[in-house]
């Protein structure tokens, strides 16, 4: 199946080449959902963008037009409206055709739009430190935008660009060697690898001999020195596998966990190119390249008066080390907007490096807490593990008021199932680039734009099916809309696909969530009005088609940002 939108963009662009001779671009040709059914189905402008170039009135070239619309099968009716907008109403027939094939699990379009492979850089700890919650917005929007593309059968790779390199290796050598208390690390490796860094500090500010003994240190971890290699490999591995009893509670994967330490040997000659083609050069001893003043960027800093190197040079490597390893079409970083001056310096680097690849800078907001019991207490970093520990407590005391009588592990699992989805929703369902106000409550809440409302209407569709004893019949095709609402939620049910590009194209996953919500509104408004159970015959099970198809895009809408559903709540 195509999406319906091409569909119908097909027809319209053969009576624009039939009407003009070819002369009209087809990127020009474009159709939209019309904002009330009375109208028609969808709507195009061509003729009022093409007006100037045809020097024809914009009524005159839709009349033309419309005279050369293909009505029957799929088109029943093509309208002018207003100063030359053209109106297309669809054929309720084949509409009904194809609603009874749509499936908004398979993805069958044109893979040919999108070579290449796309890499999503998102997540990125720091080895060694606990995960808290200003990791979380990367991580959660990041993998959204990798479930698109994954949907959309593009070439995606997540990447945790991990922070595993750098002087903080020397410190906790160093504090390691002398501090560490087993048992700690083992029960709490995270936490017992940050004490002792934070007890390195303190000792330094003290004894004046930690800090060299540490770039000592160091230095033998760079030069290569097999036990503080070994050291420094169990940081890293030891923290990955703290990492993952996260993300696999939030429900996320990575291909690569390519940290900084990966691009370290590809910074030599990605700086030996900067000089050679003249594009960085020496200030003070330090090397850098700076900017026409139209760009309106400092000079960014590519390697320092001692030698040492930055992140713009690291994230220029990683560049250079993706482009040798795949067949790269675009690069996708997700991070708060604060770090968006250094990505629109090391981008416009690249870009003067002569590299084609499409750099795309995510930015987000900052998250703030409305419940001041949660905020970050005695100025502590607030744990990613507390947040989720404390989602999940508190949506098992709603479920054991709402479903007393439900086994213990019956209430955990879908304690489990809200509670993250909660946190996740909160913070998808709202424009990135916003400051996110996190309130329990609100997001826990069984009613409004919450992920336990769309929850709990997909598990009613599941009970209403379950009633009816329902098993969907590839075979039928007799199918009866007659109320307004059913029409209404037929055609919002065949935006879905089209809304997914929107989301993949903008990087947002609130257009998903916007969607999704508006489904559940519309199937709420259904239910209320008609007895979908007491229906008659052909219009039962035309009914059961629809909520079923309904369910189905709430489930996969929901999975595109990685929330789960019940079948029973």
């Amino acid at each position: 199946m195509k999406i319906i939108t091409d569909v119908v963009s097909d027809i319209l662009i053969c009576a624009v080449d039939k009407t003009f001779n070819n002369t009209i671009d087809h990127s020009d040709i474009t159709i939209q959902f019309t904002k009330e059914i009375n109208l028609g189905h969808f709507q195009t402008n061509i003729a009022l963008i093409s007006s100037k170039k045809l020097s024809k009135n914009p009524k005159e070239i839709a009349t033309q037009i419309v005279s050369n619309i293909e009505i029957g099968e799929i088109i029943s009716k093509a309208e002018i409206a207003g100063p030359g907008f053209i109106n297309f109403t669809l054929n309720s027939n084949w509409l009904y055709s194809y609603l009874h094939k749509f499936n908004p699990l398979e993805w069958n379009y044109d893979l040919e739009i999108e070579k290449g492979t796309t890499v999503i850089d998102y997540s990125s700890p720091n080895i060694a430190k606990r995960m808290h919650i200003a990791h979380l917005r990367s991580t959660i929007i990041g993998e959204s935008i990798k479930r698109m593309y994954k949907f959309m059968k593009r070439e995606v790779i997540a990447d945790n660009h991990l922070g595993d390199w750098g002087t903080q290796f020397g410190k906790l050598i160093v504090g390691y060697n002398n501090w560490l208390d087993k048992d700690a690390y083992q029960t709490d490796p995270l936490a017992e690898l940050e004490r002792i860094y934070v007890k390195f500090e303190q000792e330094s500010a003290e004894n004046e001999s930690l800090l060299p003994e540490a770039r000592t240190e160091l230095k033998k971890l760079q030069d290569g020195d097999p036990v503080n290699t070994n050291l420094w490999k169990e940081f890293v591995n030891t923290s990955i596998a703290e990492y993952n009893k996260l993300y696999n509670r939030l429900g996320v994967e990575f291909d690569t966990y390519w940290g900084e330490s990966y691009y370290e040997d590809s910074m030599p000659s990605v700086i030996e190119e900067l000089i050679n083609k003249n594009i960085a050069k020496e200030s003070q001893g330090a090397l850098i390249v700076e900017f026409d003043e139209s760009e309106h960027l400092h000079p960014c800093l590519i390697r320092k008066s001692d030698g040492a190197t930055l992140y713009a040079t690291s994230d220029l490597a990683c560049i250079k080390k993706k482009m040798e390893t795949y067949n790269l079409n675009k690069l996708i970083y997700v991070t708060d907007d604060r770090q968006s001056d250094h990505f629109k310096q090391f981008f416009k680097v690249s870009e003067m490096l002569g590299w084609s690849v499409n750099n795309i800078h995510v930015t987000f907001g900052l998250m703030k807490f409305a419940d001041s019991h949660f905020s970050s207490r005695k100025g502590n970093v607030i744990r990613l593990e507390t947040l989720l520990d404390e989602a999940e407590s508190r949506a098992l005391k709603i479920v054991e008021e709402k479903n007393p009588d439900l086994s213990d592990s019956e209430k955990r699992e879908i304690a489990r199932v809200v509670g993250i989805g909660a946190v996740k929703y909160s913070d998808l369902s709202q424009n990135r680039s916003s400051t996110i106000i996190f309130d329990w409550d609100k997001n826990l809440s069984f009613d409004g734009n919450t992920s336990p409302y769309l929850q709990y209407v997909y598990a009613r569709i599941q009970s209403i099916l379950r009633k009816a004893d329902y098993k969907f019949n590839d075979q039928e095709s007799s199918l009866e809309y007659e109320s307004e609402i059913e029409q209404k939620l037929i055609l919002q049910l065949t935006k879905f696909h089209s809304i997914i590009v929107k989301a993949a194209e903008t990087c947002k996953p609130n257009v998903i969530a916007d969607y999704v919500f508006e489904l559940a509104q519309m199937f709420n408004t259904f239910y209320n009005a008609i007895n979908i159970i007491k229906s008659e015959d052909q219009q039962k099970v035309s009914r059961l088609i629809l909520i079923d198809k309904i369910a189905m895009t709430i489930k996969s809408g929901l999975n595109l940002l990685g929330i789960e559903v019940l079948d029973r709540m």
